[in-house]
């Protein structure tokens, strides 16, 4: 998704709080969590690492998300999780 895209998705469900977004990482970006008072963007760790691995290598790329993104938190702060592959079944 793009980042405007989300952002039309974000205003289609009329949350009463702002949601905080991952810089850089729209392609991660797969929904919003509302387990919690406050909702939360949810990105995929692993389309997050590999957008990332867009401008780095692999490992740097799993370092850098680990510490400084996933490492980052806060209220509000995005979930990461992770995701099965595209269209692969782990059982495969």
């Amino acid at each position: 998704m793009t980042r405007k895209e989300i952002k039309v998705f974000i205003e289609s469900q009329d949350l009463e709080s702002p949601i905080v977004l991952a810089d850089g990482l729209d392609s991660g970006f797969i929904g919003i969590s509302t387990e919690e008072d406050t909702p939360r963007a949810v990105y995929s760790v692993d389309k997050c690492i590999n957008e990332l691995a867009e401008q780095m290598s692999k490992e740097e790329a799993s370092e850098y998300f680990w510490f400084n993104v996933a490492g980052a938190g806060g209220k509000g702060f995005p979930i990461y999780i992770f995701t099965p592959d595209d269209g692969k079944s782990p059982y495969d």
